[in-house]
């Protein structure tokens, strides 16, 4: 999403040469640089105005020191200053209150308020341990309705059932006498969307926000709207008193500027960042995190979380003994590792974490697709335990038996096992202390790389 952001600033880096001192002369060019890139990303002109304003004042003066460039000082400053830009520190949800803790969904229709209602309840019971009631006020689209019952199914959360011809109002209250009655620590309301602004989505939210008393009102926006994002969360917290923002859609093809915008204009901060249309798709927002990815410098942080919740232990530990010895990488070890690359959100997730000329290293890895991995696994679950301890005995007629019964054509099993011997190779070098090597090696190792 950022990739144009960081291309842009990464040229920073190389206009500031041999300079013992970072002085307004010599930066003029490379804010000049900043400034285009931070408008091409759709940031609103008074968010860039005052953040090169903010820029300049810090960067003149400061001093070139060690082993930086007068680029790298300048992009430290960048950095700071866009950490700050975007709140200096993630503030997560606030459920200091007797239970049930209620948080009042706000937003527009398609910003993907109802989805990221099923996405908060999982990290909720996830991550907090926290038994949650899910519950929906969009009675003008009974679809709404009926998809967040089985999102709440899916994240193993409650619904709350609606009455036929029953007002928002009245689902409000009956959901939070249920949610006390039943012990629930959190309610989650998810209120109508419109196509745009009117008075009377205005009024209806405010009611219920009076009615339920939220301790936490989050505004969900599409990060793909770029200013017109910004503009929106406005008009809703000149309405409501946020307490938060959601950003939406932050793996599309958008240019960035709600992610820099939004803080600075509503004055609320970005709790989540949601990616993706899978479950797992919602993140906590670090802007420390977030400045580095766009600077190119990656979230290995994020990267080392994810791994640490979708890796078994045990299973990582049996994987690292065979790469430290170069032996008994097999078909099933394979298969895992995909299969943990899938529950992390693929090689695209983990290329958009990586530091930029690493992600570099592997060019065409986010093309890998959930359908190729699971073709993938398919042809491996059609061999036998023998065969995928031991690929070698795979000859002709094998082949041409698992193909048939992963339903793929032979020269799919063909092209796996060409991928095996890659990643057995990568393996070998990482036991042999070939990190470059490997990194080189990485192209064509999965579905989809090119």
């Amino acid at each position: 999403m950022f990739d144009n952001l960081t291309g842009r600033l990464a040229r920073v880096v190389k206009t500031l040469r041999g300079e013992a001192r970072l002085t307004e002369a010599n930066i003029q060019d490379a804010l000049r640089e900043v400034r285009m890139a931070l408008l091409e990303a759709d940031v609103a002109l008074p968010v860039v105005k005052a953040f090169i304003d903010r820029v300049r004042e810090k960067a003149v003066g400061e001093e070139v020191i060690g082993s930086l460039t007068p680029g790298q000082a300048l992009v430290g400053v960048v950095h700071r200053e866009l950490v700050a830009l975007m709140g200096g520190f993630n503030e997560s949800i606030n459920l200091a209150v007797q239970p049930p803790a209620v948080i009042l969904m706000a937003g527009l229709q398609g910003a993907g308020k109802t989805t990221t209602a099923g996405k908060l309840a999982r990290w909720l019971h996830t991550e907090q341990r926290k038994k949650v009631l899910l519950a929906s006020c969009d009675v003008y689209r009974p679809a709404a309705i009926e998809q967040l019952r089985v999102l709440a199914g899916q994240v193993e959360a409650d619904f709350h059932p609606v009455l036929a011809g029953e007002q928002p109002l009245a689902i409000a209250k009956r959901a939070l006498e249920y949610a006390r009655t039943h012990y629930h620590d959190v309610l989650i309301v998810d209120t109508a969307g419109r196509l745009a602004i009117d008075e009377a989505m205005m009024q209806e939210i405010r009611e219920l926000h009076a009615a339920l008393n939220p301790v936490e009102t989050l505004f969900v926006v599409d990060a793909m709207q770029g200013q017109d994002a910004v503009n929106v969360a406005k008009a809703f917290n000149d309405a409501l008193p946020l307490t938060g923002v959601i950003l939406t859609k932050l793996d599309g093809d958008a240019r960035g500027g709600a992610a820099l915008s939004v803080r600075h204009v509503t004055g609320k901060p970005v709790k989540f960042a949601g990616t993706g249309e899978k479950l797992t798709g919602l993140e906590a927002f670090h802007p420390d995190r977030m400045a580095s990815r766009i600077l190119g410098m990656g979230d290995v942080l994020s990267l080392i979380e994810d791994v640490q919740k979708s890796v078994n232990r045990e299973e990582a530990e049996k994987l690292a003994r065979k790469v430290k010895t170069g032996k008994g990488f097999d078909l099933e070890d394979f298969k895992q590792q995909v299969a943990q690359m899938r529950k992390m959100g693929g090689m695209g997730a983990l290329m958009d974490k990586l530091p930029a000329q690493l992600a570099q290293a592997a060019q065409g890895a986010p093309q890998m697709e959930d359908k190729a991995i699971r073709r993938l696994e398919g042809i491996i679950n059609s061999m036998t335990p023998l065969e995928r301890a031991k690929p070698e005995l795979l000859k002709a007629s094998r082949k041409r038996r698992i193909a048939a019964g992963a339903g793929v054509s032979v020269q799919e099993v063909n092209r796996l096992l060409t991928q095996f011997e890659q990643t057995q190779k990568m393996m070998k070098m990482v036991a042999k202390g070939g990190m470059a090597k490997m990194m080189r090696s990485m192209k064509g190792m999965f579905p989809g790389m090119r």
